[in-house]
């Protein structure tokens, strides 16, 4: 089987309008994957603006509320926004998520019937792993980019070094757990890390009062933060 990271792309935002890139690699540029927990659709379409004045024009929508599908959808048609659906565990959901216009899914752990799916659709899957084993099989899928979860619960960058190292560079990796601004710099100086995944600038509290303002601000924080800890890393 062969990824399908290398054949579906998108409108690249904030980048010239003639320019086409594969999924991945703008996930790469933002450096940041925001991971969202809904609780009212109300809320989707502020936080699209939020993140697109924060220049981070990439988020996942996680499938932990009942609102996920409904703020996928209306996320998807801001222009200029990669919408990408989390907490995937279930075929049907992929199905549901590609249907509101999800153009990634993202899942917790390694679920085969999921990853087999979405190659089989050429639709960008990033499973979670969180051992050699489970590494082996998203490399069997022809997989480019896994994720790392729950990173610091799991051993932090210490722990992912140690579990890609014996793979060299034939994987990505999106840590995700326990990142914050405190240790980003730290993950987005391993040269394997292709982008790293929190909720910390997007915090649910400021969402679900409706200070979108702050969230904005939280936002450019985190990329400005991202984009100096990139431009000091080697590789």
């Amino acid at each position: 089987m062969t990824g399908p990271d290398k054949t579906d792309f998108i409108q690249a935002p904030l980048f010239p309008t003639f320019l086409v890139i594969p999924i991945f690699d703008l996930i790469g540029a933002c450096k940041l994957v925001p991971v969202l927990v809904l609780q009212e659709p109300a809320h989707a379409a502020p936080l699209a603006e939020a993140l697109m004045a924060g220049e981070l024009p990439c988020a996942e929508v996680t499938f932990r509320t009942a609102a996920a599908c409904a703020c996928i959808k209306i996320m998807a048609q801001r222009s200029g926004l990669l919408v990408g659906a989390g907490t995937v565990i279930k075929v049907d959901q992929v199905k549901e998520a590609v249907d509101m216009g999800a153009k990634f899914i993202v899942s917790p752990g390694f679920f085969p019937k999921v990853v087999a799916y979405c190659v089989d659709h050429s639709i960008p899957i990033v499973p979670g792993v969180l051992t050699p084993t489970d590494i082996g099989m998203a490399l069997d899928f022809g997989l480019s980019v896994v994720k790392f979860f729950p990173a610091e619960a799991a051993g932090g960058l210490n722990a992912l070094k140690a579990i890609a190292a014996p793979f060299g560079s034939a994987l990505r990796y999106i840590p995700t757990g326990g990142i914050g601004e405190n240790n980003l710099a730290s993950y987005l100086a391993f040269p394997r890390v292709l982008a790293c995944g929190g909720s910390w600038m997007v915090p649910d509290d400021l969402v679900r009062s409706g200070r979108f303002e702050e969230v904005t601000a939280l936002i450019a924080r985190a990329v400005a933060l991202a984009r100096g800890s990139s431009a000091g890393a080697p590789g």
